[in-house]
């Protein structure tokens, strides 16, 4: 009877327990994948578990599987579980925004979606939307640096650099809490224009992280990464001090030693390429090629290396406006007409796309188009108008368009009556012949300045200029009134003396009256004032006017009696006999000189004989010369017609100037374009 075979033994089933115990024992030990495969061991004995969906999610979300967990998200959506936070998530980081964004709507606004919204704002420059969502994460009181570090940063994106230091003390931080912390610091600092303390802010925060990162032992190569950044801006902080060639020597160890992260190299080789300005533009262009992608599609132009979604709306804006400036600079107009044709749809909600569209347009000299784009973006974008109209304002008067730029200074309510920018219009109102309306703006000027409380008035600035301008325009009554109010007010001199001029000629009461508030000048006491008017007046002397000086007679017996120094003669030289004069033309050339007389032709090589006695000795010399060459010989230096130096010989011997040469094209590496 044959023998029965043995069973195998059956695997013993894990208990639950035991399961969500190895689980909770991966997680704790951040083994983020084994956690994920112990869930599923779970969810094979219990399909459906909440906490084994919602730990194999986040495992696989801690592990970086972000297309995994997508998958795994959708295979749960049966289930009644609410995995809509961690797909925003997983979309956030697959760099869908508004996708992610839309999901968080109908969820309750708890401290981890209120988080996950601030930062997919931040990501879309909506900064104030950005700083209201971190508002209402205040009030859960959540103590967590990184998050007081996210609230630092989105509040200097947002503009309120000078709110910076109050919101940190409101937080219970300081700088040198981290160097993320100091980094964002010196930031407001930049914003605030205080460069000198900035950039000690700068070297604070580096020192900072590099003591921190060795001692979470990381490699100096990572360090170095880590810290780029805060590299970037100090190369950043040299150029705005005006240290140029330290900014540039910076700039470039950042891009050859390439240890950066890509968002910290674009933002180098952008900053470097404004700090060039118009040299070595073919470089430029080939550093920017390397960050801009061509593509296809519907949007034909993206940043190279996921920076779209790594830099702010800001720097785009720097990159792409340099590329497009050095294409009009290199000629490339057709490239820059495709650019600037892509660019609103990558800069949505921005006014660099019209900006720059217009820069092309005035390269093409289509002025009065780029006058009216420009009117319409500052419609569209009322809050970034005044930079737009600046613009505007600076074609039109190259385009000798005055009317117009004076109307677009006009519309920029924040320097409208800043004495820099009456001026302007003034100006440009008299380039029209509108002296009215130049009269208007300077006093709309002056009762703006009367009634603006502001420390540094400019008041007496504007009046001076406007009592001056009104004078040279025929308006001696109003001038008059300005120069009186300016004497009562501020008891200028200046304006007292103009006060007098203008009152003499409307009110002479009233002008000797002022007069009389005159200083008398310092020498003119002695002056008969009678006499000097029956003068004839003083006589113009061209040159500089020197007066003499009356010199004694002690003075004049002196310089008699100064010995004359003895001349000097050359050596053997006899000034009693100094014999023949020299000649005057020994400096000329001797062909120039009236006794150069050419030298005669010696006739004595002419050859005497028959004419047949010639010819035949000048044929037994060819036959010489042909036969020396043929055989490869070297010819005699005593033969007449077969040496080197010989002219007649030179078909018989190839010089070094003959030899053949690369042509400078052939040579010349072509740039790329």
């Amino acid at each position: 009877m044959a023998p029965k075979a043995k069973e195998k033994p059956k695997p013993q089933s894990i208990s639950l327990e035991d399961l969500f115990s190895s689980l909770h024992s991966h997680i704790q030990n951040y083994e983020y994948k084994q956690a994920a495969k112990v869930a599923d061991q779970v969810l094979a004995i219990a399909p459906g578990d909440e906490d084994a969906v919602r730990c194999k999610v986040v495992a696989l979300i801690k592990s970086d599987a972000i297309d995994k967990t997508l998958s795994a998200i959708q295979a749960f959506e049966g289930l009644p579980i609410d995995l809509r936070f961690y797909k925003a998530y997983c979309l956030y980081r697959k760099n869908k925004i508004n996708e992610a964004l839309k999901l968080l709507d109908g969820l309750e606004r708890d401290p981890m979606v209120l988080q996950l919204e601030s930062q997919i704002l931040y990501r879309l420059g909506r900064m104030g939307a950005c700083m209201e969502s971190y508002e209402k994460i205040q009030k859960f009181k959540i103590d967590s640096l990184d998050l007081k570090t996210n609230i630092i940063a989105a509040l200097i994106s947002a503009g309120r650099a000078t709110e910076v230091q109050g919101m940190m003390d409101g937080l219970k931080v300081k700088a040198s809490s981290s160097f993320e912390l100091a980094y964002n610091n010196a930031c407001s600092l930049i914003e605030k224009k205080k460069y000198a303390e900035a950039e000690q802010q700068l070297l604070s925060a580096r020192r900072i992280g590099q003591e921190m990162l060795m001692e979470e032992d990381y490699a100096e190569d990572e360090i170095e990464s880590e810290l780029a950044p805060i590299a970037v801006q100090i190369a950043y902080v040299q150029q705005l001090l005006g240290r140029t060639q330290e900014a540039v020597e910076a700039y470039m160890g950042i891009i050859n030693r390439n240890l950066a992260d890509a968002s910290s190299l674009a933002v180098a080789t952008s900053n470097l390429i404004a700090l060039r300005g118009g040299k070595d533009v073919s470089d430029s262009l080939r550093k920017l090629d390397r960050l801009i992608e061509k593509v296809g599609g519907a949007q034909p132009f993206q940043l190279a290396n996921g920076l779209d979604f790594k830099l702010s709306t800001r720097q785009k804006e720097a990159i792409y406006s340099n590329y497009l400036l050095l294409l009009l600079q290199a000629n490339k107009i057709n490239q820059a007409q495709e650019l600037v044709s892509a660019l609103p749809d990558i800069l949505q909600d921005s006014s660099t796309p019209a900006l720059l569209q217009a820069a092309v347009l005035v390269r093409e000299k289509k002025v009065p188009k780029a006058e009216e784009i420009l009117a319409q973006l500052a419609e569209k974008f009322p809050e970034k108008s005044k930079p737009i109209l600046l613009v505007r304002a600076q074609i039109a008067a190259a385009a000798g368009h005055f009317q117009i730029s004076a109307e677009s200074l006009s519309k920029i309510p924040d320097i409208q009556h800043m004495p820099a920018t009456v001026a302007t219009i003034v100006s440009l109102k008299e380039r029209i012949g509108d002296f009215g309306d130049a009269a208007a703006v300077l006093d709309s000027a002056i009762q703006w300045w009367k009634n603006a409380m502001i420390e540094e008035n400019k008041l007496d600035v504007i009046m001076q200029e406007a009592a001056s301008f009104k004078l040279n325009h025929g308006r001696e009554e109003e001038a008059s009134q300005l120069y009186e109010e300016l004497v009562k007010s501020h008891g200028s001199v200046e304006a007292l003396v103009g006060l007098i001029m203008t009152a003499a000629c409307t009110d002479l009461e009233k002008a000797e009256f002022y007069e009389k508030q005159l200083r008398a000048l310092s020498g003119l006491k002695g002056i008969n004032v009678d006499s000097l008017e029956k003068t004839s007046g003083a006589k113009h002397v061209q040159g500089a006017h020197v007066a003499r000086q009356e010199v004694s007679e002690e003075t004049k017996k002196a310089r008699a009696k100064k010995r004359k120094r003895k001349p000097r003669y050359p050596k053997g030289f006899d000034p009693a006999n100094p014999g023949p004069p020299p000649d005057p033309e020994r400096w000329l050339p001797k062909r120039e000189r009236s006794s150069y007389r050419p030298k005669r032709k010696d006739k004595r090589a002419q050859v005497r004989g028959s004419q047949g006695a010639v010819v035949r000795e000048k044929h037994d010399a060819a036959a010489t010369a042909n036969t020396s060459s043929s055989s490869g010989s070297v010819p005699s230096s005593k033969s007449g017609q077969g040496t080197a130096g010989s002219s007649k010989g030179g078909s018989q011997n190839v010089t070094s100037s003959e030899q053949p040469k690369a042509s400078s094209k052939s040579r010349k590496k072509k740039s790329r374009s």
